[in-house]
Order: C-alpha cells, then structure tokens, then sequence
C-alpha cells in the first residue's frame, strides 16, 4: 500500500481499497424462491463498486477519526450558556438496562411501573429542588421547554378572558431563544435593556409592563453569569401587573440545592436535563427538559401524566384543560434516566456543594484572566464569565474568533464566541464544578500564551488553528447548507488521477 497513504488518516475507504481484501464473507443463496421480482430496467449492469478492506483497517480508519474529534471526555470544554458537565459513566449504564431499555412504549401500566415510578419520582425531586408544585418531563429539550411553558401560560390566559395579553417582555440578557419562542406563539416580543452592571432595569421594566404583558421571560443566572439580585421586586412588578413570570432554567446548574425559584415568585420554569443533571449535550441530542409550574397553572400541563393511586403508578390523560401531547409517549426516557441517577447520587447538601463549585471555579478564571481578558463585570459571576479582548489584541486586529481558533492548537475546545450579543467581541467560559484547578491552569497558561502572540506575533494567532486536520470553515454555510454526501469527484481532485479509474467505474 502507497505509504503516504498509510499515513494519511484523512483518506476515506474508497482510496485504502485492495483488490480482494474483505473483513467478512457471506454465503452465497442458492434458494431460486427467495429471489425477488425486480424489472430488469431497475437491475444493475454492474457492480457497484464498494471499498475492498480487512476490518483491521476499517477500525483503524474510524479509530484515527474519533481521534480528530474534540469530547467532554478527551478536552476541557468551556463552553459558556451550555454547561458541557462531565457525564458519569453509571448513569449511561443504568439507562441501559434491560427493564428500562427493551420496554414497549405502549406496554401496560402494570408491565411499566418501574418506568412510571421513576418519572413520577422525579418529577417529585425536581418540584422539592425548585420549589414548584408540578412538573413535566416530556419536553424534548430547553427550547422546546420553552415552548411549552409558553403554550401553559396561553391556555391559563385564554381560560381567564384575558386575550388581550399578547406581548412577553424579555431582557436583552436572556438566551437567544427566549424571543424566538414568543414569537413562535404569536405573541410580541418587547426587549428592555440591562443596566451597566449586568442587572435588569427596573424602570424599564416598569415602563415596558402593561395589561398587555402576559409573561415576563428571564434567564436566571442571566447569560452575562449574573444573577438578578433584585429577582422579588422584579417578580412583584409583574404579578402586579397580573403577568406570569417565566424562568429560563437553563442555568440552574448555579442555583440547584442554593435556592428555590418558587419561593421568590416565579410562575413556571424549565430546567436542562442535559445542562444541570448531567446526561449527555450536543451533537443534535437527544436532550431532554422538564417544565415546572405553580399550583394555579398545573391543570394545564401536558398529558400524560403519571399518578399514584393504591400504591401503584398509573397514566392519566384525563385534564380536560391540559394544553395536551407535545412529545410522544413520555420524552426522551433514556435521558431522562440517567439524570434520575445523577439526582439519586446527591442529597440537597451535596448538589449546594455542586453549584458552589461550579461558582467558584468560574470566578477563579475570572479573576486569573480578566488582567488581559477583560471582564464585563468584574466582581463577581456565577456559573461563567463573560471576558473580552484586550486592547493590546484589539490594536493588533486580533479578534475573540481568532483567540478560539487559536486554543484549539492547545487542545482546548474554544468557549462560547460572541454570545451575549450584548457584549462586543464576548468570550463566554464556563468551567463547570466538574473541572479541576490543574485543568484550568493549563486553560489559564495557554489564554496568557495566546496573549502574549496576539501582542509579539499576531499572525499566529488570526491564522489559526495550525495542528487540525482543516483550517477555517465557512461555519454558516456549514450550518445552513451541510455537505453531508460524500463525492469521488472532490477526492478525485484531492488525490489526482489516481481516483479517475474508480470513478469511472462508480459513475457506471
């Protein structure tokens, strides 16, 4: 074999192909009845032609490319608004288990009962941590929460004659989704502005607030990493006005087992299962989310919903003023499993400790960086920090893209980029209680290295990343138009005539 080749993890199967090696043979079916009728026309002429390679080299093929690939369980993952938290491993074990995994959807309540008590049992922990009266598991994930929460305050609304409340006020410090759900519903989305040290305007908001308002929607910490200190006279203004008041969860991992939400006034609230209770997050899922909600909005949760009754856990779907199915069955079960574990493992003393880990190690990167990164509000954060780029950087056109491009040729996953749009040039970090001191001191060496080539040798930087198998990507035109076929004619060029025969013989 050509020993660049051999080299060149990059090539796909099509280019490693001998003539006659296999990883595995089938037996030839002499039985005449079990061929099948097809047209000739539909018949091919000749055989595809199909990569020719032992198994040994198909594993070593896919092994080289796991490698390229950047993981919760191979890099630090400081990825701000997402909480890339380690997953243990038990949980992923424990979502496989027989009983849980090879179960019908459609089995009877009495062949389920382990399943429905764990949905059951969880809802319960999670109303207890948050301070809620009722909760859902079926969401998908955090925006489709969201939409739900959203979908429960519209049935509420409509029930009481208020039709007139067709606006939701949101914060220019909450997640991007949050108008988007507004808007999604029908509903007109009314942005206030933050104040200078991160924290909603009270008198914007009560300019913007009227008998119109149906939600007030805040995240809480808010995506500065702040949390709003002044979250009971926030709630007042809006009960007052008589709007429910939604809470984006999303970044509960700072507040779990610290404070209840419920207990300062929020009507409804979504919570993360694959952000704050540790299951997996990113790669398109699946997540998972819950929807918590107070005593005079439970009627209009989604069904099902699992009861108790005699000891035994039944489906009910009987809510004549439920907002109805909004995922099918119950969600995505085995997610939420393996957050079910992850509750079973703590008390609330432990996940405090958790979210109290997770607040210092964010404001030790803080206060380690923000000397030449520095920070939108310098004393404090909760669970991530939002830093910019010196103006010893700026000066020398070296930009927040070109400082997360660079780390990846220091092994790191780049933060969050240019989020909160709030903040020019936004470098989000979030550490994560999972993360370790030693951990961040290598992050924090190499943004202090990476400072000092954007200061002596900017080039380096804004030609980033140098060790990766590609270079800079076109990353919106990945997201918007994917190139998820493969084609010999762009190896062909790649690799040069070589491919040609193949090609010809594929193009057949």
């Amino acid at each position: 074999m050509n020993q660049n080749i051999m080299q060149d993890d990059s090539a796909l199967g099509i280019e490693k192909s001998i003539e006659g090696r296999r990883a595995i043979r089938f037996n030839k079916i002499e039985d005449d009845s079990l061929s099948l009728d097809i047209p000739n026309n539909l018949l091919r002429k000749t055989k595809p032609y199909l990569p020719q390679l032992s198994e040994l080299d198909a594993v070593r093929h896919f092994t080289r490319l796991s490698r390229r690939s950047f993981s919760l369980d191979t890099h630090f993952y400081p990825l701000g608004s997402c909480t890339m938290k380690y997953n243990p491993k038990i949980n992923e074990d424990i979502s496989m288990f027989e009983g849980f995994a090879n179960l019908h959807p459609l089995a009877m309540d009495s062949c389920a009962q382990g399943t429905l008590e764990m949905l059951y049992d969880a809802e319960k922990i999670l109303c207890e941590i948050c301070g809620m009266d009722a909760m859902t598991l079926q969401p998908a994930a955090g925006a489709h929460s969201e939409f739900t929460g959203a979908l429960v305050a519209k049935a509420y609304f409509e029930k009481k004659g208020e039709s007139q409340r067709t606006e939701i006020i949101v914060p220019d410090s909450a997640h991007g989704t949050n108008p988007a759900t507004a808007v999604m519903l029908g509903f007109k989305t009314v942005n206030i502005k933050s104040t200078s040290d991160g924290q909603i305007d009270l008198e914007a908001l009560k300019a913007a607030i009227s008998d119109k308002t149906a939600i007030l929607m805040l995240t809480v910490p808010n995506t500065l990493g702040i949390f709003e200190f002044n979250i009971e006279e926030i709630t007042r203004i809006a009960h007052e006005a008589g709007a429910l008041v939604y809470m984006d969860g999303a970044n509960f991992n700072a507040l779990m087992g610290i404070i209840k939400p419920g207990k300062f006034g929020i009507d409804i609230m979504h919570l993360n299962m694959h952000k704050t209770f540790s299951t997996p997050h990113g790669g398109g899922g699946p997540g998972a989310g819950s929807i918590g909600v107070n005593k005079l909005l439970e009627e209009f949760l989604p069904y099902p919903r699992v009861i108790k009754e005699n000891n035994e856990f039944k489906i009910k779907t009987d809510y004549p003023n439920s907002i109805g199915k909004i995922k099918a069955y119950f969600g995505n079960v085995g997610v939420l499993l393996k957050a079910y574990a992850y509750l079973l493992m703590h008390s609330k003393e432990t996940l405090g400790e958790t979210a109290r880990n997770a607040i210092i190690n964010a404001n030790y990167l803080l206060k380690k960086l923000k000397k030449n990164y520095p920070a939108y509000c310098e004393d404090y954060c909760m669970h991530e920090c939002v830093l910019t780029p010196s103006k010893e950087l700026t000066s020398n056109k070296v930009k927040t893209l070109d400082i997360g491009k660079r780390l990846l040729d220091y092994g790191f996953h780049a933060p969050t980029v240019y989020f909160p749009l709030i903040v020019h040039e936004a470098i989000m970090i979030e550490p994560t209680e999972t993360e370790s001191k030693e951990t961040m001191d290598l992050f924090v060496e190499a943004m202090e290295k990476i400072f000092e080539e954007g200061k002596t040798n900017p080039e380096i930087v804004k030609a980033a990343p140098h060790s990766l198998s590609v270079k800079r990507l076109d990353e919106v035109a990945a997201a918007r138009k994917p190139n998820i076929k493969w084609d010999i004619s762009d190896t062909a060029k790649q690799l040069g005539s070589a491919t040609e025969t193949k090609k010809e013989e594929c193009a057949k």
